[in-house]
């Protein structure tokens, strides 16, 4: 059998993470071969543009385009970078198990959020935590902040920034923890659909790499996330203005932690909402229907 190629942006980061699935591949298929192939994605090349101006799925779009040409074989992804709708050709293969799902927050003083120093400068360029941010401490400076985790954390520390926000999960693999000032609680600070999982891409076609990859899916988060991902589905492009939701699986229940807000953080709705984990998309929906019911309606609105 010809080796199996598995897709990748080429940060370190995104290596580790790609090795790790490769090793679970291989502890599983001992006698086949898989190759990680690097693709520079549309994110990576314009790594100091602001990421909303570059549409959506900047970190992925290269990546399903080389699997629709049959170039590699399945792709390895941050399961939050992945658009709410993939290629119709394509499907997630694998939902690798959840690690950490939380945000963190870096800063040269080392305090918690609820300590900071009255406008302070905070480096993230997530509308999701900018609003959360402003939210909680309307006095911080939040300023825009690209690059990876290791050029981000060396600007928490620099003459322009005091502190970052990052995913905990990208620092904790790249072994960067000791900088860790505060993690924030899921109930409190929402990260991101899917934020803490791998995803396995695959074309839908290829019952091979179905096969092969359905070894590494982990159904409590698989339930998970895909209730994350319907909450955006339903929100829809007609939504801008920062959003998300986050599930977790406990046997047969589901609950789901979900926020909407204006960019200024000075309307923000959350909810919580509980159901049955057989029925991911119902509990989007409840999420979502609870939150418009709170007033969240008012960040529907046309222009």
């Amino acid at each position: 059998m010809k080796p199996m190629v598995v897709g990748t942006r080429g940060s370190k980061l995104a290596l580790i993470q790609t090795e790790q699935v490769v090793r679970e591949l291989k502890a599983q298929y001992p006698s086949s071969e898989f190759r990680i192939r690097t693709v520079r994605t549309s994110g990576d090349k314009s790594s100091e543009a602001p990421l909303k101006s570059l549409g959506l799925g900047v970190f992925v779009k290269e990546l399903e385009e080389a699997l629709i040409r049959k170039e590699i074989d399945m792709a390895v992804h941050s399961l939050k970078d992945l658009t709410p709708e993939l290629p119709k050709t394509l499907t997630i293969g694998a939902v690798c198990q959840r690690q950490d799902p939380r945000d963190v927050l870096i800063n040269k003083w080392n305090r918690d959020l609820a300590d900071l120093p009255l406008g302070a400068r905070i480096g993230t360029s997530s509308p999701r935590r900018t609003a959360q941010l402003k939210a909680q401490r309307p006095d911080l400076k939040i300023l825009p902040v690209r690059g990876n985790v290791e050029t981000r954390i060396r600007k928490a520390r620099s003459e322009d920034y005091d502190g970052v926000l990052l995913a905990a999960i990208g620092v904790t693999r790249l072994g960067l923890q000791d900088q860790i000032a505060q993690y924030l609680s899921t109930a409190e600070f929402i990260p991101a659909p899917g934020q803490g999982a791998l995803a396995v891409e695959i074309r839908q076609e290829d019952e091979d790499m179905t096969s092969i990859t359905m070894v590494l899916d982990h159904a409590p988060t698989r339930t998970a996330v895909t209730a994350e991902r319907a909450f955006l589905q339903r929100l829809g492009d007609g939504c801008q203005e920062p959003s998300a939701a986050y599930a977790e699986v406990n046997g047969e229940s589901i609950v789901m932690h979900a926020f909407m807000a204006s960019q200024d953080g000075q309307h923000v709705f959350t909810t919580k909402a509980v159901g049955v984990s057989s029925n991911p998309h119902q509990i989007a929906m409840e999420a979502h229907q609870q939150l418009i019911e709170k007033g969240a309606h008012i960040l529907l609105s046309s222009d």
